[in-house]
């Protein structure tokens, strides 16, 4: 009886409408079937042994070695294996805070890392527009994949190309300045501390923003055609199309990748930054990540290294978590 009231509620809801299909989710007594582990090993058994190996990769290169994470708070030796072996506490994340140079390394990491993700952003999207507005298909090809190629190259050769840029005496900036008498063409300029993020940052870009304009590309190609064909029929330049339509059309996937990129805000970039550091820039280069490295590597201090590895890791995830709380509260560009 109860039955059958439920569905006469359900038939008069929704007799009055134009559609006459009843939502499962509002059938109190609707029941999925649930397949079995053999039902559902039959149907899918073979996308399941597909998925097998990158379970086993991820198993083995990701969160196995997570588990060295206990060497934060423990005392390593190299008899001790790799979970160290009797417990530190709290002692490593002490001394890396009473450390004087400490504020250093965190004002240098902030420094560069805001560089990174708020400077640099704009860029890869201007790329991204720009190669929209080219309308043959083998010139716009053709800038992308001149735009793309310095992706592929390492750091150490994009970082040999800098210093031999701007050596003294025999540099390409300082020849031409030397030429235009406007100075001796001597001074080094990597070790000019306040030329060292202009450095950085401009090598970066050079780097990066073609590789980083693909997916803001992608992101452009997916808007329908019929909104630009609107906004022309309204009187609208290209300009006004690109500020009403091209980018709010892309604003989610602009806001998903900035929430993903502060993930790394305490993390600057090894590779660069320690292939251009050296004794004159010292002061301006050290980073967290440089510090890990020399301490974990150089001087065989894993537990300190882990720990400050561990910070690093635990500020990304509750600034990424804040991030994607605050879109999804003031918006619908939220990643999970």
């Amino acid at each position: 009886m109860e039955k059958e009231k439920n569905v006469f509620k359900l038939f008069t809801r929704y007799s009055g409408k134009a559609t006459t299909e009843i939502s499962h989710s509002e059938d109190p007594n609707f029941r999925p079937n649930k397949l079995s582990f053999k039902e559902r090993w039959r149907k899918y058994g073979v996308f399941y042994l597909m998925l097998l190996p990158a379970i086993i990769f991820f198993l083995l290169f990701s969160y196995w070695p997570m588990t060295g994470i206990v060497l934060a708070f423990r005392e390593f030796s190299f008899t001790s294996g790799m979970y160290g072996d009797e417990w530190a506490g709290l002692d490593y994340f002490k001394d890396f805070f009473a450390d004087r140079e400490s504020g250093m390394y965190l004002r240098n990491t902030l420094i560069i890392s805001l560089i990174k993700l708020f400077l640099y952003l704009p860029f890869p999207i201007l790329l991204a527009l720009m190669l929209n507005e080219i309308k043959q298909a083998r010139l716009r090809s053709l800038y992308q994949s001149i735009s793309y190629l310095p992706y592929f190259i390492s750091w150490v050769v994009v970082v040999g190309i800098v210093n031999r840029l701007l050596a003294p005496d025999t540099g390409l900036i300082n020849v031409l300045l030397r030429d235009l008498n406007l100075s001796d063409g001597s001074k080094f300029w990597m070790m000019d501390t306040q030329f060292f993020y202009p450095a950085v940052f401009m090598s970066y870009l050079w780097k990066n923003i073609g590789w980083d304009s693909i997916i803001y590309f992608a992101a452009i190609m997916g808007i329908s055609p019929s909104l630009y064909e609107a906004a022309a029929i309204d009187g609208a330049s290209r300009l006004k199309q690109t500020r009403f339509v091209t980018l709010p059309g892309i604003r989610g996937t602009i806001m998903i990748l900035f929430i993903l990129s502060l993930g790394g805000i305490l993390t600057a970039g090894f590779d660069q930054i320690y292939l251009m550091q050296n004794p004159g820039n010292y002061t301006v280069s050290e980073t967290i990540d440089t510090y890990i490295v020399k301490t974990g590597l150089e001087q065989a201090k894993y537990g300190p290294a882990t720990a400050v590895g561990l910070m690093q890791g635990v500020a990304g995830l509750v600034l990424t978590v804040i991030a994607n709380k605050v879109a999804d509260k003031y918006g619908d560009n939220a990643v999970w």
